[in-house]
């Protein structure tokens, strides 16, 4: 049985509770839900699957990437999902990055991703209600005005259609994976993390659970894959 049950994450390196208990109904009907439970317990114990968050299992001892959602960008989202219910948003603060860094950058950026149709009007609204916005910044914008601004800035850019995010919470959030491969296309954005890439990348894999297919999937869409090759080659010792 404990065979069957590690092939339940060879397409996957995580499943919710739900979904493993599914499965474990499916290849043994005749089990009851508290016998169930007890083995899925037991097999925590003798460290076959971790619990790397809660309602999760996985095969891996790594982390699952679930960055702190503070108030502020919990009102960000909940403003403008209620004034665009039917818009794609995804928000994240570039201090996400930080556990991955040796040095802790001198500021960072609140991030609003929105469909590509919807940016100029999410930017007029946040506008209203906030201050320090900026619309698809280029680096003209960075250097002349955001990197001098001592206040605390939010970025409104267009989030790349099927890019990999995540719920927490209730918000939209992106996935790890996603941010990897940003952090080596958008070098303005990023500028205080361009000198600790290698850094970043073979702490982001030491620590936590990474889709590499996902990963992959994301830098072929934004014509990023050998990039993305390269930077763990040069990183990651073991890929």
């Amino acid at each position: 049985m404990e065979s069957t049950i590690q092939g339940y994450f060879k397409n996957s390196t995580k499943l919710s509770r739900e979904k493993l208990v599914s499965l474990i109904n499916k290849d043994f009907p005749d089990l009851s839900q508290d016998t169930i439970s007890v083995y899925i317990s037991n097999l925590k114990k003798a460290a076959v699957i971790n619990n790397p968050a809660r309602g999760v299992y996985s095969i891996t001892d790594k982390q699952i990437f679930n960055p702190e959602i503070n108030r502020n960008l919990k009102i960000i989202y909940n403003k403008i999902h209620k004034d665009f219910p039917f818009i794609d948003i995804c928000v994240w603060n570039t201090k996400w990055l930080s556990d991955l860094m040796r040095h802790q950058p001198f500021k960072n950026f609140t991030i609003i991703e929105v469909d590509k149709d919807a940016e100029e009007q999410v930017f007029n609204a946040v506008s209203e209600w906030t201050k320090n916005v900026y619309f698809n910044p280029d680096k003209e914008i960075f250097e002349r005005y955001i990197s001098k601004n001592k206040e605390e800035v939010t970025i409104i850019k267009n989030l790349v259609t099927e890019a990999p995010t995540t719920k927490n919470n209730g918000i939209e959030i992106p996935a790890l994976e996603k941010l990897l491969v940003d952090i080596i296309i958008e070098k303005e954005l990023f500028a205080a993390q361009q000198a600790e890439l290698d850094f970043i990348y073979k702490s982001a894999f030491d620590k936590y659970d990474i889709n590499n297919a996902k990963m992959n999937r994301y830098a072929k869409r934004r014509n990023k894959e050998n990039e993305l090759e390269q930077m763990i080659n040069s990183s990651v010792a073991i890929y």
